[in-house]
């Protein structure tokens, strides 16, 4: 057993771990999935078979990979496992049992853009008001419901639920619950959570069936079992009820999923279930240094639920947590652009080692602007990039369409959104005119009376007239009161603003974002030129260039904290970690959903291996207004020991700041005279050239040994005499020369 010998004593005991119930607390970096991996692997050397073993993870990729590991060990008995998803293994165990219930072994499955369709269709029907009953809304009502086993008969006669849809003036979401559930049902299809909901009635209602599983499986184990929800626990609880072989590996204090449905207290009162319950605990941590596993304890500590434990390490002490305050968080941006250039090159690291982590989806925006502008490749992680998403692609058509009438793609975008009735078929007819007289599409427009149908002109002339009035306005206004008056008249801002879901809202704080942005655009004195027209100009150098990325290429990762669980990088920023940013002012009305926000902390504090930055801004652009921000209390419940601060000022760079930092370290002989330090400015740059020797604030004395001050990134090669060649873009540098 030589896969044993890779493991510490708790780890070991966790494997090793005979019959009966048992909880394995796994601490961030712990190896919880090499514990779980290596668990499989033994029962089946151990002479379970591998077909009564199931084996419940939350991605396929997790599934694919252990399996994978577990074959290099035990061979291809592997490949008999019950092992998956819990969609697709509750979807195999209905295709052979879905019959008992009335669904054919070839049900369809929707995803959630069939299932959103099918409930547009039916708000459609029921001639109810859709902008009320968006399909976002309705949809995760549902699928609320049904993760808590709520039945559309439950749903109508329950009291609570029938006040809060009344309260949000949708009164009738209970119908159109049952008619959708009808349909499905009619159309032999189930949703996502159709399968586990079915799974549990079957259960339930066909004890013939759950005996046949019970007594099938003698082994369930469960990956990240903090993330379960009541649905899915309660039905692995079933069929472990007759073995009482439950092996569940999690962490409580890595539960950051509520808003799906997760629920905590499935691990905290695992024991309730189970009396003879045995609880191991990985507290060793491998990814981390001590001062980062330190500070993540000295955080989670915070919390009142939470199973007591103590994550340790024998990794190396490593650097002090660094704190960065900006004043802005487009000097954020640039705060952390220029850290990762200076990191990559003192410590000879590549674009792969960092990533950014951040709370909401928006605010990778000023983070994106400023890593293209210092030439750092990145990747936007769980989405798209921030100005490919679809509803700030929606108000650039709307912006770019007011200064150029003749712009086909954003008139395709903005014609029917918000909706006015002129569909795809009119459209298509108003482009085929344009094509075929060879005429713009406004001309087309203009003429509508003679060129199309009276219906179709009839609809069309409240948007010309809109369209006109932004031309107008644009043009007397610089470009975010344009772009405010454009995005509110237009009905964009109206129709996200009235999606209160979790993605409306996201799309919503997307779209003000940029307004954000364009702000910043007018406020900043080196734009002399504030009109709409120049902003988009500025904006379209920056995304033109967007492509995608070759699999083989270097990038940053740029994620959400939520994206991120599972990760790991050798050094991590944390953008935006103030008051009402993160912990969210949606988190922040009950210590749940405050406990809830300091394990997402948690979590993103442990994905850093060696370096960790966390940074916040004293003011923020929120609304199109600049608002005042404070430092988040999470910061403030890092013991200070762990913790360097340092303050960044616009008028400081970045390397005097570091050379600060470093001067208690430095001899007199070496220390440089601030009178002496005549740092070359952005205008005498072009004066430089090769073998001229200078002075760098941190890499010491060398001589240029290559130069490019041409292309857009002026950058030059430079042979230092104590750390080598390395290549700096010379906007950045802040270079001495030496006579």
């Amino acid at each position: 057993m030589k896969y044993l010998e890779d493991l510490n004593s708790n780890q070991k005991k966790a494997v090793l771990h005979k019959k009966g119930p048992c909880l394995v607390i796994a601490g961030a970096g712990s190896g919880k999935t090499r514990v779980l991996t290596y668990r499989i692997a033994h029962l089946i050397k151990e002479g379970i078979d591998p077909f009564s073993i199931l084996a419940l993870t939350f991605t396929n990729k997790a599934a694919k990979e252990m399996k994978n590991r577990i074959e290099k060990i035990v061979g291809t008995d592997a490949r008999s496992l019950w092992m998956g998803t819990f969609h697709s293994i509750f979807a195999r165990i209905l295709r052979s049992e879905g019959h008992k219930i009335g669904y054919p072994p070839n049900f369809v499955i929707y995803d959630t853009q069939d299932s959103k369709s099918l409930i547009k269709s039916i708000v459609k029907e029921l001639n109810i008001d859709p902008k009320i009953y968006k399909e976002n809304v309705v949809f995760n009502r549902i699928s609320n419901a049904k993760n808590r086993l709520i039945s559309p008969k439950e749903y109508k006669n329950n009291p609570i639920l029938q006040e809060e849809d009344a309260s949000s003036l949708r009164p009738m979401i209970s119908d159109i619950y049952k008619i959708y559930n009808d349909r499905c049902f009619k159309s032999q299809a189930m949703d996502f959570d159709d399968l586990l909901y079915n799974t549990n009635i079957l259960f339930s209602d066909h004890i013939d069936v759950l005996n046949k599983y019970q007594q099938l499986f003698k082994h369930v184990l469960i990956d990240e079992f903090q993330d379960t929800n009541y649905c899915q626990y309660l039905i692995t609880k079933r069929l472990a009820a007759v073995s009482r072989n439950i092996f569940v590996v999690g962490d409580d204090a890595q539960s950051i999923y509520a808003f799906r449905g997760a629920e905590i207290r499935n691990i905290l009162k695992f024991e309730d279930d189970f009396e003879e319950l045995n609880t191991i605990k990985l507290e060793q941590n491998y990814r981390s240094t001590k001062n980062i596993v330190n500070a993540a304890n000295s955080v989670i500590e915070k919390n009142k639920s939470k199973i007591s434990k103590e994550v340790w390490t024998n990794n190396e002490e490593g650097e002090l947590i660094s704190i960065k305050k900006s004043f802005s968080d487009n000097e954020e941006g640039k705060i952390v652009s220029n850290l990762i250039f200076e990191e990559k090159n003192r410590n000879q690291l590549t674009n792969s080692n960092f990533a950014i982590l951040y709370r909401i989806n928006s605010q990778s925006r000023s983070i994106e602007e400023s890593l293209r502008r210092i030439g750092l490749k990145y990747k936007v992680f769980g989405g798209v990039s921030f100005y490919q998403r679809k509803e700030v692609k929606d108000l650039l058509a709307y912006l770019r369409f007011s200064i150029n009438q003749n712009d086909e793609q954003s008139f395709r975008r903005i014609i029917n959104y918000p909706r006015r009735g002129i569909g795809q078929t009119s459209v298509d007819k108003i482009i085929t005119i344009s094509n075929k007289e060879d005429i713009s599409l406004w001309d087309v427009l203009e003429r509508s009376s003679e060129l199309l149908g009276s219906r179709i002109n009839k609809l069309l002339i409240p948007f010309k007239d809109l369209i006109i009035s932004f031309s107008n306005f644009s043009k007397n206004n610089d470009a975010y009161s344009s772009a405010s008056h454009i995005a509110s008249n237009s009905g964009l801002l109206k129709e996200l603003w009235d999606d209160r879901s979790v993605e409306g809202i996201s799309r919503f704080e997307n779209v003000q974002e940029l307004l954000n942005s364009i702000k910043e655009f007018i406020d900043n004195e080196d734009n002399k030129e504030k009109l709409l027209e120049n902003f988009l100009q500025e904006i379209s150098l920056m995304t033109d260039h967007d492509k995608e990325e070759d699999k083989n290429e270097e990038y940053i990762s740029l994620m959400t904290i939520h994206m991120a669980k599972g990760l790991e990088f050798p050094v991590v920023f944390i953008v935006g970690v103030e008051e009402d940013l993160f912990p969210s002012q949606m988190m922040i009305s009950s210590r749940d959903d405050l406990e809830e926000e300091r394990r997402l902390f948690y979590v993103a504090i442990t994905r850093a291996m060696k370096k960790l930055y966390l940074t916040y801004s004293s003011t923020r652009y929120r609304y199109g207004m600049l608002k005042d921000c404070e430092k988040s209390r999470f910061i403030k419940e890092i013991s200070p020991i762990y913790l360097d601060s340092e303050t960044f000022n616009t008028n400081r760079s970045l390397v005097s700041n570091v050379l600060k930092q470093k001067k208690r370290n430095l001899s007199p002989m070496t220390k440089i005279s601030k009178k002496s330090n005549n740092i070359i400015s952005s205008n005498e740059i072009n004066e430089l050239s090769e073998g001229m020797n200078v002075r760098h604030q941190i890499f010491g004395i060398g001589k240029i040994k290559k130069i490019d001050i041409h292309s857009n990134q002026k950058k030059a090669i430079i042979n230092f005499k104590n750390v080598g060649e390395k290549t700096l873009l010379l906007n950045f540098a802040k270079l001495k020369v030496l006579k």
